[in-house]
């Protein structure tokens, strides 16, 4: 089987523009959850997210397309083109890309109505145009003239964490020599009403973990990574950032919103993950954790990590990066697996910040507060989004 090397990689989040911003970020232990300034949040019960400030179109992007690009397009566009630059591609005929999303350009598409309602002057009409879901990956592949396979997964909070799976597919079927692969989305007023609705929100930055939790806290951003088989890799000189050995998927089957009581659907991707990669449960370093800091998660999460990892469970480091750049949505999980590569490069294990109050029933060692110095090899970051898509993917350390 082709192995699969990480190439480049791109961000954009709370924290900061690029990779370099997110991991100081990471490993300073910087929160980046504040009070919403991209539309009145006033009127909500929650009105903190960790917001991308100042947003605006990069000097690089033409002024047509500038003026048609979601602020998901954006957000995706800049992340894009440092996981390109790093590594080394331009657009070839068989680069692919696969991209996580949910909300696609919903917020520009809400702001054209609200001006309608206002009698304000509207924006141009190509903004209804960036609000599918799929318009990110158009432009991606437009803007650095990839011609590769090209798909756009939704799976809830799964999506990123999928496509990246898929994009290692692609590479190890033939399909494309490398893959423009991660997630991206924004911040708009339909997810940020639906949670609120839900009573799924903290009114303060979230504790994932926490005895006092009380919800999650919504994010935007993007985490981009370019994929390529190993061998190609080398031949051609590339700084190998990490090797992708594998990910697991399943469905919970139980309810829209609320994860399988018992954790099995949970348990059962990680163990599929650790299957496709050929690793062991003793060998997990380190996990990036689901984490949402809503009751029910974090507990059973625990619970499915104490059965996958057995007694070790106790030693193995557990923490959730969505105390610090909330929780993305469909660029979750390609965002919390950047998390895992600048832990394997940079020797530490990113903190649970906001975690005060420990939960007699999430026992585990969610590294509180503080980043950790420790050597990292072998990671697992989980991904459980709505509606039961569950997804957990597993990367080393590149030797």
């Amino acid at each position: 089987m082709r192995r699969v090397a990480v190439v480049g990689a791109g961000s954009i989040n709370a924290l900061g523009v690029g990779v370099e911003a997110f991991a100081d970020g990471l490993r300073n232990a910087r929160c980046g959850i504040a009070s919403l300034s991209l539309f009145d949040g006033n009127s909500y019960r929650s009105s903190c997210a960790a917001e991308v400030r100042a947003l605006g179109a990069p000097a690089w992007l033409s002024r047509p397309i500038a003026r048609r690009a979601s602020r998901s397009d954006l957000l995706a566009a800049i992340a894009a083109r440092e996981a390109l630059a790093v590594a080394g591609l331009d657009g070839a005929a068989d680069i692919g890309i696969a991209i996580g999303a949910t909300t696609g350009g919903m917020f520009g598409s809400e702001e054209q109505y609200r001006r309608h309602l206002c009698d304000l002057p509207p924006l141009p009409r190509s903004v209804m145009a960036a609000t599918l879901v799929s318009t990110s990956a158009d432009l991606l592949a437009s803007l650095f003239r990839c011609y590769g396979p090209r798909l756009t997964v939704s799976t809830a909070c799964s999506s990123s964490g999928n496509a990246l799976g898929i994009a290692a597919d692609w590479i190890r079927a033939g399909r494309a020599r490398a893959v423009l692969c991660g997630g991206v989305d924004s911040l708009c007023r339909m997810t940020f009403s639906g949670f609120n609705a839900l009573q799924a929100l903290d009114t303060v930055p979230c504790r994932p973990f926490d005895r006092d939790r009380a919800g999650l806290s919504l994010g935007e951003g993007a985490a981009m990574f370019v994929l390529e088989e190993c061998e190609q890799a080398q031949a051609r000189g590339a700084t190998i950032l990490g090797e992708f050995l594998g990910y697991g998927v399943s469905a919970d089957a139980h309810h829209i919103t609320q994860p399988r009581p018992d954790g099995a659907g949970a348990l059962l991707a990680m163990q599929r993950a650790l299957q496709e990669s050929g690793v062991a449960p003793d060998e997990i370093d380190y996990v990036n954790a689901h984490g949402t800091a809503t009751p029910l998660n974090d507990v059973i999460e625990t619970r499915a990590l104490k059965t996958l990892l057995g007694p070790r469970a106790y030693r193995v480091p557990v923490s959730s990066t969505k105390s610090m750049v909330g929780h993305c949505l469909g660029a979750a999980g390609a965002i919390e697996a950047l998390a895992c590569v600048l832990a394997m490069r940079g020797g530490f294990v990113p903190p649970t910040v906001n975690l005060e109050h420990p939960d007699p029933e999430c026992d585990l060692d969610y590294v509180p507060k503080m980043s950790r110095t420790q050597t990292v090899r072998t990671v697992m970051s989980n991904s459980y989004g709505f509606g039961g898509n569950n997804t957990s993917v597993v990367l080393r350390a590149w030797r």
